[in-house]
């Protein structure tokens, strides 16, 4: 179906019309592009600046950073919150129309307060913020006026204003929106820096991820024990070995000595090769078609390490072992598909 078909589409949107939002768009991002360059040229280069000043203020922070603003300082304020928070600063949003009814009561001496408002001037904020004071929580203004009400009592003042909104009333919040998200993430990001936040360390705020997985996932936690690990004596027959393969279901068995420690491995890939030779190896001891010195990966070693230990010698099985060397598990790709490693 073509554009002009399309039922959705309004007939009088013309070319020209296209033409005209395509223009629009792309004034509205050179626009916001425009306001956040703007925001780097402003935050200077030492201590006394106040971006570092508020770097400092929420390291030495013993509480929480609580965030607060109304409409879209609100919304803006929440996804600031939760960047904090999965980075290492823990932090909540509170909006100031139910602190004035309670929420209040979640502020301590011991917070910093954030709060946004373009104006400096809201009132539902402005309300509250003498209260903030009075209770002793540092307090960190994000505005567009340096010489507003917020600003001027605030310990922190970070000026997000810009010269214009992308609205083409110039009445939107746009790009003074997109300028006060773009320095939370720089004050988020710094703080991670400080504070010598790692990759684990997002991983363990974000388990439901796929780096979360990846990262705190261990092979102890996904691979096959006890009785569901395939294991045979290196005396049994090829035919008492296969009938563990079977009823293990891996498509392979370990072959331990007397302290089970692997010494060796039988895999379907095996049986197969060894049909294509035409002899009959029904009586063989398992000891003597065996892969001798199978891979292995330690139980405390992290799931991805056995995916690639896998992908490295493209096998599909691996023998788990403790820090002695004796065997612990067993572990197929399936264990590793199932648990969302790969």
């Amino acid at each position: 179906m073509s554009v002009t078909d399309d039922k959705t589409t309004p007939a009088s949107f013309s070319a020209g019309a296209a033409r005209r939002a395509i223009e629009l768009a792309r004034q509205t991002l050179q626009i916001e592009a425009d306001a956040i360059l703007a925001l780097k040229n402003r935050l200077g280069d030492d201590a006394s600046e106040p971006l570092a000043q508020a770097v400092h203020l929420l390291l030495q922070c013993n509480g929480r950073a609580v965030v607060s603003g109304i409409g879209k300082s609100g919304h803006i304020g929440r996804k600031i919150a939760a960047t904090l928070a999965s980075t290492g600063t823990p932090s909540l949003f509170m909006h100031p129309a139910e602190a004035a009814h309670g929420d209040l009561g979640m502020v301590t001496p011991n917070d910093v307060f954030i709060a946004i408002s373009n104006s400096g001037e809201t009132g539902e904020l402005m309300a509250i913020m003498p209260i903030v004071k009075r209770m002793g929580a540092v307090i960190i203004a994000m505005t567009g006026n340096d010489n507003s009400s917020l600003a001027r009592m605030a310990n922190v003042h970070l000026n997000v204003g810009v010269d214009k909104e992308a609205c083409t009333l110039n009445l939107a919040p746009t790009a003074s929106t997109t300028a006060t998200l773009a320095m939370g993430d720089a004050l988020a990001v710094s703080l991670l820096d400080a504070r010598g936040f790692l990759e684990e360390d997002f991983a363990r705020s974000h388990p439901g991820g796929a780096l979360g997985r990846r990262l705190l996932t261990h092979v102890r936690d996904v691979m096959r024990s006890g009785d569901a690990i395939p294991a045979v004596s290196p005396d049994v027959s090829l035919s008492q070995a296969l009938m563990e393969i079977t009823r293990k279901g891996m498509a392979m068995t370990a072959v331990v000595d007397a302290d089970f420690r692997p010494i060796g491995v039988f895999t379907d890939g095996d049986l197969r090769r060894l049909l294509e030779r035409g002899q009959d190896f029904s009586q063989f001891r398992i000891a003597e078609i065996m892969h001798a010195n199978p891979r292995t990966v330690n139980q405390d070693q992290l799931a991805v390490d056995a995916v690639q230990l896998m992908e490295e010698f493209r096998i599909n099985q691996l023998l788990v072992t403790d820090a002695q060397g004796v065997l612990t598990g067993a572990l197929h790709i399936h264990d590793l598909t199932r648990a969302k490693v790969i």
